[in-house]
């Protein structure tokens, strides 16, 4: 006498519901990861016990060798004001400023007067120690 179950165990396993948490979990860390545009200039920062994370929109660089740079665009100091006022959006934005640790402060403090003139909020981008 043969007798069968009616009642068959399915050996499948559905992906679909583990793919919909790996692409959410995804989303997630794309989401909330930092947004950072780090300058493309070799620039050797000087270190701070805190470091904090600012969204750049404009950014200027003062190398070793005194060569700025506003975005990537080299610039002299004589002009740097037309091409700060060229990229920034309006009042009350933000110059990031990558200066080299050798340069002297008298000449971050020119570049830091042009932003503070035009209205700017100025930060100084370190490296944490």
């Amino acid at each position: 006498m043969d007798i069968k179950s009616k009642l068959k165990v399915d050996a499948n396993f559905s992906m679909s519901s583990m793919t919909d948490i790996v692409f959410l979990l995804l989303i997630f860390f794309m989401l909330t990861a930092s947004f950072i545009t780090p300058s493309g200039l070799p620039v050797n920062l000087p270190s701070s016990a805190a470091s904090n994370i600012v969204m750049q929109k404009n950014s200027v660089t003062i190398t070793e060798d005194l060569h700025y740079y506003v975005n990537d665009k080299e610039v002299t100091l004589s002009n740097l004001e037309q091409e700060l006022r060229k990229v920034i959006s309006g009042p009350d934005g933000s110059v990031t400023l990558h200066v080299d640790k050798t340069v002297d402060a008298e000449y971050f403090m020119k570049v830091a007067g042009i932003a503070a003139l035009l209205k700017q909020k100025v930060t100084i981008v370190t490296k944490p120690e």
